[in-house]
């Protein structure tokens, strides 16, 4: 028998996105953002990291080349302003225990996660020493963005990888533990310019989450408590899948297409804002 899921009464309470009181704030970056031209992205990262009296750490834990691409953020960092920046390579686990590491979040205004492969981030940085103090400084106020991979490892769950431009399926997306900076969402980048609507509807039938982003290249969004900002060239496609009535994931083989029926779409350009808490756009 195909699986039924009832849509929500009105007054029947949602999951949380919205950010703890005590918070940071987020920029979650859909990879390939502007690095030359104006950096309209990263230049928003160090304005709201402190501007010219931020001090900035360069998280390159998921790319094969941490010395090349630390040197290319430093040196944008540097240029758009930033007092202080430089480089935290955990490219072993145990490096996530090394004082000189731990001091430099603890007295970081803004922590910036490079691309590569979001696996990387959790198999090095899991339920270690340097999580905790990343989320005790997120509890205190700076600014944690990532772009690409370090986009994908934002909440809970995440995809760790999976298939683009096809139609949803059970195998499209596979998950595992992200980093939990924000509860309750999926997030996938590189999002139009790969086709990854199908990927992102998969993971959200596989791991029930309130909302999905996609995530354009060049493009980013800004959380700060419940409200949502889109930044860059681009757009965000926010899928809402707390209205859906009816999807088929219980009786699906690997190979075979996921029916999902009722859940809501949005598009969201450059300068508009989303309500997570009210999980409607602000218009």
């Amino acid at each position: 028998m195909v699986s039924q899921i009832e849509t929500p009464a009105q007054d029947e309470p949602q999951e949380n996105v919205a950010l703890p009181e005590t918070h940071g704030e987020l920029v979650i970056i859909g990879g390939a953002e502007d690095k030359e031209g104006e950096c309209k992205i990263l230049r928003e990262f160090v304005r709201r990291s402190g501007g010219l009296d931020a001090h900035i750490v360069v998280m390159t834990v998921a790319t094969g080349l941490p010395g090349e691409v630390g040197a290319q953020y430093i040196d944008i960092f540097e240029r758009l302003g930033a007092k202080d920046v430089q480089v935290v390579d955990t490219g072993k686990r145990e490096d996530a225990s090394d004082p000189r590491a731990i001091e430099a979040i603890s007295q970081s205004t803004g922590v910036f996660f490079t691309g590569g492969n979001q696996a990387r981030i959790t198999e090095c940085l899991k339920d270690t020493e340097l999580e905790a103090v990343l989320h005790r400084r997120f509890s205190e106020g700076i600014v944690i963005a990532g772009t690409s991979a370090g986009a994908a490892m934002m909440p809970d769950m995440m995809i760790v990888e999976g298939e683009g431009e096809t139609n949803p399926r059970r195998e499209v997306a596979r998950m595992d533990r992200g980093m939990g900076f924000l509860p309750n969402v999926i997030i996938d980048q590189h999002f139009a310019q790969r086709g990854r609507l199908g990927r992102l509807l998969s993971a959200l039938a596989q791991q029930p989450a309130s909302l999905g982003f996609g995530i354009d290249e060049n493009t980013a969004i800004s959380i700060n408590g419940k409200i949502l900002e889109v930044i860059g060239e681009g757009a965000v496609t926010i899928v809402d899948e707390s209205t859906v009535t009816h999807n088929n994931m219980a009786e699906l083989l690997h190979d075979e297409a996921l029916a999902l029926c009722g859940a809501k779409l949005h598009i969201l350009p450059h300068g508009y804002k989303f309500d997570l808490e009210q999980r409607s756009p602000i218009l």
